[in-house]
């Protein structure tokens, strides 16, 4: 079963981007991925969790859905400009990532990851 991945920086270098050795956007990762930016403090990033939770496991194979600890990793969170959280962040393969800002419906995140990512919900 497909569970949501923590991710560290070193991590983030490796899956999905090495700022170090790139100054323009390159995916590392092999499928699209959505990263939430989080907090434990975070009441809108709980309710967040477990309809990620749902996805990861919808579209096991096809995206990836990691986490960030916005506490922890403050250079990540700096980086992307994190002001408010939840912040979701789409990352197609090909092409710039696009901020989503706010707890939003499953079904958003579906219209997201459709039109962003261009990966259709699988048919079960």
């Amino acid at each position: 079963m497909a569970k949501v991945q923590f991710l560290n920086e070193q991590d983030f270098k490796e899956k999905v981007f090495n700022f170090e050795a790139n100054q323009d956007w390159k995916f590392e990762g092999n499928i699209p991925c959505m990263i939430d930016f989080y907090a434990d403090w975070c009441g809108p990033c709980k309710m967040v969790a477990p309809i990620l939770e749902e996805l990861q496991e919808e579209y096991e194979g096809l995206i990836n859905i990691y986490k960030i600890d916005t506490e922890v990793e403050r250079n990540l969170a700096g980086m992307f400009g994190i002001q408010s959280i939840p912040s979701l962040l789409f990352v197609p393969s090909e092409g710039q990532p696009q901020m989503a800002v706010g707890a939003l419906p499953k079904d958003t995140f579906k219209k997201a990851i459709a039109d962003v990512l261009k990966v259709e919900a699988p048919v079960k």
